[in-house]
């Protein structure tokens, strides 16, 4: 559901892109409202997806961009032997450990952002098959990247939510509201 960002400052393109970012983070956090653990972990379609798996991806996904923007390893590396639990709690994760690590992403990805000299400095993708060979993207590609990651699992979890209880992402959103 989109829901309204208040326009950037006159001139602060990294504001416009980092509220639209949070707009769709918000996405997410209202999906989970009121929900138990084991009902965020439900897939009730053929998917796999369950709210609390995209939830844990879009964390681990922002972290690593960023990371990559900084030219540093993200914090959990990812290849064919646990790519699978990228989308499902594991151990002693929880939605509310999980949402507190995405706040905790979401803030040191705005310090970041704020702190490059210009959102048209580069860093070199990394040399993954599903990346072209030697390409750099700039940071405005970066904030771009995962505003449309964000939009499009903020759509699964509004469906998701939907087939678990019934709430759509209005009520949800009049929920956050009252409080």
């Amino acid at each position: 559901m989109v829901t309204h960002v208040s326009a950037e400052a006159p001139g602060d393109e990294r504001g416009a892109l980092l509220s639209f970012l949070d707009g769709e983070r918000g996405g997410i956090r209202r999906a989970l409202l009121g929900l138990t653990d084991e009902q965020a972990a439900t897939r009730p379609s053929a998917s796999d997806l369950s709210l609390s798996g995209l939830l844990k991806h879009l964390a681990e996904v922002e972290q690593s961009w960023i990371a990559r923007a900084r030219q540093e390893a993200p914090a959990v590396q990812r290849d064919e032997s646990n790519w699978h639990e990228c989308f499902v709690l594991v151990g002693d994760e929880t939605v509310a450990s999980q949402l507190a690590y995405w706040e905790k992403v979401a803030a040191e990805t705005e310090s970041f952002i704020r702190s490059v000299p210009s959102l048209d400095d580069t860093f070199p993708l990394p040399n993954d098959p599903w990346f072209p060979p030697d390409e750099r993207v700039s940071m405005r590609w970066v904030l771009l990247r995962l505003i449309s990651e964000t939009a499009r699992h903020a759509g699964h979890a509004d469906i998701i939510r939907e087939s678990l209880d019934g709430a759509t992402a209005f009520e949800l959103v009049a929920r956050e509201q009252a409080g």
